[in-house]
């Protein structure tokens, strides 16, 4: 699919994750991806990184905030 390099295909606006019964584990997440980026992920053991990472991916629907997908663009998730 023929894109602009600078167009953000994915973006996250506020996105947070609480686990019950009250561990929050990802508060106001704001990211933008540009068409083929790659990212890392970094933190400590519980700081949410798989969280995040199944959110992105669309694995995870239990967040708040707001995701915006492109129509015709894919996040893999390798666990």
């Amino acid at each position: 699919m023929a894109t602009n390099d600078k167009q953000v295909i994915f973006s996250l606006v506020g996105v947070g994750k609480v686990y019950p019964p009250k561990k929050q584990v990802l508060r106001d997440i704001y990211l933008g991806f540009y068409y083929g980026a790659k990212i890392g992920v970094l933190g400590l053991n519980g700081s949410g990184k798989s969280s995040l990472l199944k959110i992105i991916a669309g694995v995870d629907p239990n967040y708040v905030g707001e995701i915006t997908r492109s129509k015709g663009y894919t996040v893999g998730l390798l666990e």
